[in-house]
């Protein structure tokens, strides 16, 4: 494991002293709401508030507004009041005023090759299986059990990944998720069985499977408060990863792979189908540079907030001086403010701050009042899975509906997009007119449908804030538009008319993506936001597990079935939506 922290030893700047960082609370940058300046002025009494402030809300902190700033909301639980997240939301309070700068933007473009990285191997797979058929001799009712190798990976991963991160710490699973990818990629390369490819594919999407959690989360934890929709931001990646997947097997496969004939006669040797193989190759040293760039080039710091679990306190307030050291600003925090502010409320001698008093703990025991026992991170990693957690996501009428059709939505969606486009090249292939579609144009208008398909992310961010739609109009109406254009896609063989509809269904698909990320976390109250969206994330992976065993027993029939079935999904979730009884745009997030 000690590989993945960090050739150089440079992670020992997680316990760098940077007394410079440090200004006093009467002085240091403060975020307050509508004000753009970043170092404020040290007068209490200033009122000076543009625009879009509270009224006269002070420019700087005392030690009484940095305690109310930090206190739990009304009706927190014991489990919301305890040492480590009285610390955590001071942490929180830090980060949120040292604001986004060089080291946040890095993490944010590193964290986005976890969700580029994801979407580019479910594609590439997708733009072999035609390949990988003929070569090894598969049936129609078979291959896609290839596919669905992959997801029963990315399942694993996913699960895997989150857990170990809270026992190892983020920066490895940061590195190792797509260390594991390059190198399984790299390796399916050579596969000499179909086994093989399965096999491979499975433990490369034990490292994918990883990203999407790891990368949010990590990312989540040095994400100012004020800028959380770049967490949604981070789905423009996806598309991109697509992009690049269809371009590479554009110039490989047509051009190195067997014919129909030559398959079905039974001759389609290693040497003549060596396309899939170049395009496999190629994504794994893409994803290996994507690692070296994160292993190599940028130094993470550990999240703070797994040092807080872990009873490292001053390691934690060194992170928070390392970020405000990169981001060119400073900070407020030190180690007995830090010790002081999450005293509980009832320890508190308001008389005596924010030194320590006589009555305080030690520094090694308000350390070990915080660090977290093996059972208790599993504990606190599973219990928003249970009833008692869960239970609240209905607590009333409004809520539990709304509660209800997202899930529903994340089901459907979750099994009708990998259904279409995971095994689009064989749709393409396999629909052709007055027979099979030659590999170049199959290829040239898979790589089309990805290049028109990109913009759709950057129209749901604009979208998405305009009163005219909104979150919930603007996911509506992209999903029900992509589960019609699904559907049209059938009715012609033609290559005009399915490439028409298969860009018109990947440009409205990505809008629906880019939205549905945005609006679920917003629909949830805060103190039940983890576990309804931690359970939609959950459901749609195994939703998505489901697709290729249903692909598999219908496309040897008929290869418009699956397609019947992803257009009935897409729609069912589109009329959903409509239900569902909340517009989050421009309402306060609780």
């Amino acid at each position: 494991m000690g590989i993945f922290l960090n050739p150089f030893k440079i992670h020992s700047r997680d316990r760098e002293i940077l007394t410079d960082v440090v200004a006093p609370i009467s002085s240091a940058p403060r975020y307050i709401p509508g004000k753009r300046a970043a170092q404020v002025s040290s007068s209490p009494s200033s009122s000076s508030v543009e625009s879009g402030t509270i009224a006269n809300a002070p420019e700087c902190y005392t030690f009484e507004t940095l305690r109310a700033a930090i206190a739990p909301p009304a009706g927190t639980t014991n489990v919301e009041n305890t040492p480590y997240s009285r610390k955590s939301r001071v942490v929180n309070l830090a980060i949120q005023d040292i604001g986004m700068g060089p080291y946040t933007w890095r993490l944010f473009a590193l964290c986005g090759f976890g969700w580029f990285a994801d979407n580019m191997w479910l594609q590439g797979l997708a733009l072999i299986l035609t390949s990988i058929q003929r070569e090894f001799g598969i049936e129609d009712s078979r291959i896609g059990y290839t596919t669905c190798a992959l997801f029963v990976g990315l399942c694993c991963g996913a699960v895997g990944w989150g857990v170990l991160s809270d026992f190892w710490g983020r920066r490895i699973a940061f590195n190792a998720t797509l260390a594991i990818a390059a190198v399984f990629g790299l390796a399916v390369g050579g596969a000499n069985s179909w086994i093989t490819t399965a096999a491979l594919f499975a433990c490369l999407g034990t490292g994918v499977g990883g990203n999407l959690p790891v990368d949010g989360a990590l990312f989540l934890e040095f994400l100012p408060e004020k800028n959380g929709n770049l967490l949604a931001g981070l789905s423009v990646w996806w598309p991109v990863g697509q992009l690049v997947g269809s371009l590479v097997a554009w110039g490989f496969v047509p051009k190195h792979s067997c014919t129909a004939e030559v398959a079905d006669a039974g001759h389609c040797r290693k040497e003549d189908n060596m396309g899939w193989r170049y395009l496999i190759i190629t994504l794994g040293g893409l994803t290996m540079v994507m690692f070296i760039a994160r292993f190599f080039t940028f130094h993470l710091y550990e999240s703070p907030k797994f040092y807080i679990s872990r009873g490292r306190d001053g390691e934690a307030v060194s992170v928070v001086h390392g970020i405000a050291h990169k981001n060119k600003t400073k900070t407020w925090l030190t180690l007995d403010l830090l010790r002081e502010l999450s005293r509980a409320d009832d320890d508190h001698d308001h008389g005596n701050h924010p030194s320590i008093t006589a009555t305080t703990p030690s520094p090694s025991a308000m350390e070990e009042s915080s660090k977290l026992s093996a059972m208790q991170i599993i504990k606190t990693r599973t219990e928003r899975f249970t009833l008692k957690q869960i239970r609240p996501l209905f607590a009333d009428r409004k809520l539990g509906l709304t509660t209800a059709l997202v899930w529903f939505c994340w089901a459907t969606i979750g099994m009708g997009y990998p259904l279409f486009n995971a095994f689009l090249p064989i749709y393409l292939t396999k629909n052709g007119a007055g027979g099979v579609k030659p590999n170049s144009i199959v290829y040239r208008n898979y790589a089309i449908t990805s290049i028109v398909g990109v913009p759709g992310s950057l129209v749901a961010m604009y979208t998405i804030d305009t009163p005219y739609f909104g979150r919930k109009h603007t996911l509506s109406i992209s999903t029900l538009l992509s589960g019609i254009f699904l559907f049209l896609f059938t009715i012609s063989t033609q290559d005009t008319y399915q490439l028409t509809f298969t860009c018109l269904e990947a440009f409205f698909q990505n809008i629906m993506y880019g939205c549905l990320y945005t609006f679920t976390p917003e629909l949830f109250p805060a103190p039940v936001r983890g576990t309804g969206v931690g359970l939609a994330s959950f459901i749609n992976r195994v939703a998505g597990l489901c697709a290729p065993i249903i692909a598999t027993n219908t496309i040897g029939r008929d290869p418009n079935v699956p397609v019947y079935v992803a257009g009935g999904l897409i729609l069912a979730a589109g009329v959903a939506v409509l239900g569902v009884p909340v517009e989050t745009r421009g309402r306060e997030k609780l």
